[in-house]
């Protein structure tokens, strides 16, 4: 056996022993699906423009209007993306009772689409595939608001409450919604295995959660393609593609 085929083969008796494993995702499980990140030091979607601070946006309706024609502008590649070998592993573990939870960072609504329900992800950073009033959380679906914004050349405040529409993830400068934020930690502190994909666990609060695994004697399982500030704490890190690695763990299970 390589050194490779000795983690998985360790990767595979963490999970044959574990019975409420949660699984932290980031940019890096999505990219295999073709959706680039947003902080990557080459290739990130941050390195090329800045992003618009959530203050900036709730001041001025010019910045609004940007954000909203920098959005269209730049979805088709999230539209067109389907969940991959990894998503469809980490699904395949939650649906035969495995797995609790997904607490991710992404907003692309990939493990949902892989076939896992609602209510068993953790939304950290929002989903992109939708809008909300950002005073009383009704939602718009984006076809509603690219119209507004054809036709009007701006987009209108809520239909029932007057308040800002946005996109339904977490801008910079926003703060994370509280609700998902305790849903996570309450997670982390049942489960018997934590397993990060693709993170490079940079990114705080939501870090802290793989931390608090870790001080509770949790098994702590690193997935990514480069190493992370975690690794050193970690029971088990692998450098490999996320993809081909999941779907080498997942074979022959049920």
């Amino acid at each position: 056996m390589t050194a490779s085929a000795d983690k998985i083969a360790t990767f595979k008796e963490l999970i044959f022993k574990s019975e409420r494993i949660v699984f932290f995702t980031g940019a890096g499980i999505s990219t295999e699906s073709g959706i680039p990140d947003f902080r990557s030091p080459n290739s990130g979607i941050w390195t090329k423009i800045s992003p618009i601070d959530f203050q900036d946006y709730l001041a001025s309706e010019d910045k609004r209007i940007e954000s909203w024609r920098r959005w269209f502008s730049g979805t088709e590649t999230m539209k067109k993306a389907e969940p991959n070998h990894g998503h469809l592993a980490v699904a395949k573990l939650i649906n035969s009772g495995k797995a609790t939870t997904v607490i991710t960072q992404n907003v692309d609504n990939l493990h949902q689409q892989s076939g896992i329900a609602a209510s068993q992800v953790v939304e950290l950073h929002g989903n992109a595939q939708y809008a909300k009033c950002l005073d009383c959380e009704k939602r718009y679906e984006l076809d509603w608001v690219k119209e507004q914004l054809e036709q009007l050349g701006t987009v209108k405040p809520c239909q029932d409450c007057g308040g800002i529409i946005k996109v339904a993830f977490i801008s910079f400068g926003q703060q994370l919604p509280a609700d998902e934020v305790r849903r996570a930690e309450q997670a982390t502190l049942d489960c018997d295995l934590f397993i990060v994909i693709g993170s490079s666990l940079l990114v705080y609060p939501a870090a802290s959660f793989p931390e608090l695994a870790t001080q509770k004697d949790i098994p702590l399982v690193i997935l990514n393609r480069d190493p992370t500030p975690l690794d050193p704490i970690a029971t088990l890190t692998l450098h490999e593609e996320i993809g081909p690695t999941m779907l080498k763990v997942t074979e022959g299970m049920n």
